[in-house]
């Protein structure tokens, strides 16, 4: 009887081992050997990055002497930086740009007057750093021969330029310097001919 039941026991047997479920694959040993020495880089690389790094100590700053300010006159602007003020004209510097004449301080009224011979096109005013730590430049144009234009200026120094055109399409330039100072309130003249400008007290 044994006999007869052992080739049963055994179809059924393989028959279960065939149906069941598969096992686990397994890795060969040159991938259990790749997937080992990966992890070993891995671990290495973010070992690296976990180092801090060393930052020099910066050098401490060495006083200097600081030369004491001078005085240097602002250089006379050119005729084409005077036609009129623009933002080309205050990239070269506030002086060169238009004058703040809400923090200028006091005003001088300035009859400006045409004695050319010809149309004052433009005039430009220049003001040096006054008392009240402000420069820059104002501009007025199209003042007829023999005409006046009065007009208020802060007190300082001023360099003054003007291009007049005169008969049959020739043209000039004129210029000048001059102070409005403490103590000036009444009407002053600046008086533009051909080749000079000139105030008149």
């Amino acid at each position: 009887m044994l006999k007869r039941l052992l080739p049963v026991v055994l179809a059924i047997t393989v028959l279960l081992t065939a149906c069941g479920p598969q096992g686990t694959p397994t890795m060969t040993s040159a991938e259990v050997e790749g997937t080992a020495v990966s992890s070993a880089w891995t671990m290495v690389a973010l070992t690296q990055q976990a180092i801090p790094t060393a930052t020099p100590i910066p050098p401490s700053e060495t006083p200097t002497a600081t030369l004491p300010p001078t005085e240097t006159p602002l250089a006379s602007p050119t005729p084409d930086q005077l036609f009129l003020p623009t933002a080309t004209q205050a990239a070269l510097g506030d002086c060169m740009g238009p004058l703040n004449m809400g923090e200028a301080g006091p005003t001088v009224p300035v009859r400006i007057e045409n004695h050319s011979g010809g149309k004052i096109v433009w005039i430009s005013f220049n003001l040096s750093t006054n008392a009240f730590g402000q420069c820059g430049a104002l501009s007025y144009n199209n003042i007829l021969n023999n005409d006046t234009l009065t007009i208020r200026l802060p007190r300082g120094s001023y360099y003054v330029g003007a291009g007049i055109e005169l008969k049959k399409g020739s043209s000039s330039y004129s210029q000048g310097n001059f102070q409005l100072t403490i103590g000036m309130d009444d009407l002053v003249s600046l008086v533009v001919k051909e080749n000079s400008i000139v105030l008149k007290l």
